[in-house]
């Protein structure tokens, strides 16, 4: 990809679709593709796939699948379904037709209520191809047009229109978290970072000084010459 910002990771969370630079390269209807199955093949929509389906089995829903471990691998295998639809519609499909620029863009700088606001507001509001900034119609389209085709594997109980709207809401709703986690990642990461740098600087401190006070003992128990 063409002066796209490469996969980052800051400390274990890989961040494909974000960049820190405000005035990256629009992506090409192509780009768009590769990024989306890059981020869709990674470990992380599989082990979050893993913690949906297991608080599904726990609240036993969908009830018409039931329990055990067959069940388990319907709703695993309908979790990440649900993000693997959603996420090539939103951040693919959409964006290259609407020329929408489906990554992040890391703000990393400011007041914290102002950073909390911007990365909130990515869910409805993203940058288009030729710089000017709008509706993000593909996430939002995409939320919505994911789970109207998730109808298809789930229960006839959960086929109306009712929980196809309720369900694309809540998966909109649910991307602001993820936007914040995103957003201050680094802060945390950096953070982390300081405090093993001076729990280290103490314990090197506290050694040196150990070592310094054994040379010292060691010192005065030698034998002193004899004055003459």
């Amino acid at each position: 990809m063409k002066q796209q910002e490469k996969q980052r990771v800051m400390g274990v969370m890989a961040t494909f679709n974000t960049t820190r630079n405000p005035d990256a390269v629009p992506l090409t209807p192509g780009e768009k593709y590769k990024l989306f199955f890059k981020s869709a093949t990674d470990p992380w929509p599989f082990l979050l796939a893993g913690v949906v389906s297991s608080l599904n089995q726990a609240n036993n829903s969908p009830p018409e699948w039931g329990q055990g471990w067959g069940p388990y691998a319907q709703r695993y295998g309908a979790a990440y379904s649900d993000y693997f639809i959603g996420n090539f519609i939103g951040n693919a499909v959409l964006p290259s037709l609407l020329h929408e620029d489906p990554r992040y863009f890391q703000r990393g700088h400011g007041k914290v209520i102002t950073r909390i606001l911007w990365a909130a507001g990515s869910s409805f509001w993203a940058k288009r191809d030729n710089g000017t900034w709008g509706p993000n119609w593909g996430n939002v389209g995409g939320n919505f047009i994911g789970t109207a085709i998730a109808r298809v594997y789930y229960p006839a109980s959960e086929r109306n229109v009712r929980d196809t709207l309720m369900d694309g809401l809540t998966v909109t709703y649910e991307g602001m978290p993820g936007a914040e986690l995103i957003e201050f990642w680094p802060d945390m990461v950096r953070a982390h970072q300081r405090k093993q740098a001076e729990k280290q600087a103490r314990l090197d401190a506290a050694q040196d000084k150990q070592a310094a006070q054994d040379k010292q003992a060691a010192q005065d128990k030698k034998p002193q010459a004899d004055a003459k």
